[in-house]
């Protein structure tokens, strides 16, 4: 996608630097557009480069959105996202970096298990859903109070309108530099001279600051130059993507033979092939790459995940080596080898038959083709085993890992049903000795991502942000196993989790299915303990320590947890039971 975006936008930016406007401040103020039936480009805007179809406004933080009209008499720009998930892209956008300013009424995104009725101040928003959960735009005006009594949670706010998320759409406005008045004279705009202040002034474009007629010769040195300068550039990134690739492989390079002492065993790709009988069965896909079935004898099987083209400077695969290869747990699945030839990269896992977590707690209202649930005991044995792989990452190794992507489809289970957590292309290490992670941005799946993952105004990225995601876990393997209630339609109801939170607080058992005496104690537990691990603010969740103490007991002394969907019984930022205090640091690269 960036490379499309190179190759076929233009850059437009504000002119608001002197340098811009040494000289005749009338030279170079000609009107342009992308193509013949294109866009009007004129000041305060330049055109970057001769796209080919797209005219994109460049806007801070790599943000790309096309121009679909600019009103210079209102001072207005329209944008739209060319890939229709604009909501993406606004968590990015900081708008205080640049003149551009948005007055439109706030939005808020809510997360919910379950979809809600049509109402007009109220927007799905699809391209931001997950398996299970579904995203909605809610405009700040509407009753949000009703919302927080559904299954959702609030995600964040927004300062655009609902009109923004509705129709992938964009309006922005500038007052600096104020042209308008020139605009409405028919008159062209620019900088005064003799002064750095952003002032401007109207002009005839047909005249310089003498009075005297442009000869096209000026016009033909102003296109040479810019033409040069375009070539110039464009040689020049040509350069840098040519040498990042190169700095790229030597990083890895570098990485792997300062690993070597205890990596694991490295493969060409044609070993790769040959071990895959040539990709033959597919396991699986996920946002980094395809996983096959492979076998390294007659009776050592494997899974290889072969990556997608590596992104950045090869982060994903980096991390995955550097950080489960020195991992040894029986909780964590195992990294055998891997690939590192050319551009191919993969890596090896051990094989482990009975798939993923999310296999086994399908809701009972599933197809007659599902797989069965496994016994509550089987499950809880899931629960605290995935608990055991958490706490190893964060206090058993030499730096503490954090994963950022716990969920249902990276608990894999081996024949005997034993968890070992997996896929550590998200994770980051940071110093045992410290609480918190910066971050630049927001990492994990819709549904398991912590609040402060998303906003910072919930606390501080941590460990803490493992642990609600593994809150989430727990309750999606009890919500899946609640049973229909025959007398009504509203499944949202009792999948939801607030409706889990309901019945615990008054006391009232949970309609799932028992089969073994002491089911209804387990259920109980893994719900209490997951309501405690998904509350709002960091500092209120328990470490994934006195989750596990919570989990080994019997589940008897368990107080019910705040209710984490009730705006008014949030927790506050200073009020924290566990006494932690979070202090950010620094990645460890």
């Amino acid at each position: 996608m960036q490379v499309r975006v190179l190759e076929m936008s233009i850059l437009l930016f504000l002119v608001f630097f002197p340098l811009l406007s040494l000289g005749h401040r009338l030279e170079g103020c000609e009107d342009s557009s992308c193509k013949n039936d294109g866009l009007i480009i004129q000041f305060p805007f330049r055109l970057s480069h001769q796209p080919k179809h797209y005219t994109i406004l460049d806007l801070p933080s790599s943000v790309h959105l096309v121009v679909e009209e600019i009103d210079y008499v209102s001072q207005k720009i329209n944008l739209y996202d060319p890939d229709e998930c604009i909501s993406a892209k606004l968590p990015k956008l900081n708008l205080s970096q640049s003149n551009f300013r948005n007055a439109d009424d706030p939005t808020v995104l809510f997360n919910c298990s379950a979809p809600l009725a049509y109402y007009y101040d109220i927007h799905l928003v699809p391209c931001l859903g997950s398996s299970g959960y579904k995203v909605y735009a809610v405009r700040t005006t509407f009753l949000l109070k009703f919302l927080l009594s559904k299954p959702c949670t609030k995600i964040h706010q927004y300062p655009y309108s609902l009109y923004t998320f509705r129709k992938n759409k964009l309006q922005l406005n500038w007052s600096i530099p104020l042209c308008r008045n020139c605009e409405f004279k028919g008159m062209d705009c620019g900088f005064k001279n003799g002064t750095n202040l952003l002032e401007a002034h109207c002009f005839n474009r047909t005249m310089n600051q003498k009075g005297i007629t442009k000869q096209p010769l000026v016009a033909g040195v102003i296109l040479g130059t810019a033409l040069v300068c375009i070539i110039v550039f464009s040689l020049y990134q040509l350069y840098l993507t040519s040498r990042n690739e190169r700095e790229s492989r030597v990083r890895l390079e570098k990485f792997l033979e300062d690993y070597k002492a205890i990596r694991p065993t490295r493969y060409s790709y044609a070993d790769i092939k040959k071990i895959t009988n040539d990709f033959n069965e597919k396991l699986g896909e996920g946002s980094y790459g395809t996983v096959y079935k492979g076998r390294l004898s007659s009776e050592i099987y494997v899974a290889v995940k072969v990556l997608r083209d590596s992104k950045g400077k090869g982060e994903e695969f980096i991390n995955e080596i550097g950080t489960i290869g020195r991992i040894h747990h029986v909780n964590v699945v195992r990294l055998v080898g891997f690939c590192a030839d050319g551009f191919r990269r993969a890596l090896i896992y051990e094989y482990l038959p009975n798939d993923s977590l999310e296999r086994f707690i399908l809701p009972v209202s599933s197809s007659p083709g599902s797989v069965s649930l496994i016994s509550w005991n089987k499950l809880q044995h899931i629960a605290l085993g995935t608990a055991r792989g958490i706490e190893y990452l964060h206090q058993g190794c030499d730096q503490q890992i954090l994963h950022f992507d716990i969920k249902p489809q990276n608990i894999l289970l081996d024949h005997n049903l034993n968890p070992k957590i997996c896929d550590f292309g998200l994770a980051k290490l940071c110093s045992k000795e410290k609480s918190a992670v910066t971050m630049t941005a927001a990492r994990g799946t819709i549904g398991y991502i912590a609040p402060e993952v998303l906003s910072r105004n919930f606390g501080k990225v941590s460990h803490k942000s493992d642990i609600y995601s593994y809150g989430m876990l727990l309750l999606e393997m009890v919500g899946g196993s609640i049973k229909m209630d025959s007398k009504t339609n509203n499944q949202s109801k009792v999948n939801s989790l607030e409706w889990i939170y309901r019945h615990l607080e008054k006391g009232e058992e949970l309609k799932i299915r028992i089969e073994e005496e002491g089911d209804g104690t387990i259920v109980r537990k893994l719900a209490i303990v997951g309501l405690w691990c998904i509350q709002w603010h960091p500092i209120d969740r328990p470490s994934i320590k006195e989750v596990t103490q919570m989990l080994e007991g019997d589940g008897s002394h368990l107080n019910l947890s705040p209710n984490p969907f009730m705006a008014s019984n949030t927790p506050k930022l200073n009020a924290s039971p566990h006494g932690e205090d979070l202090d950010v640091i620094l990645e460890i690269e």
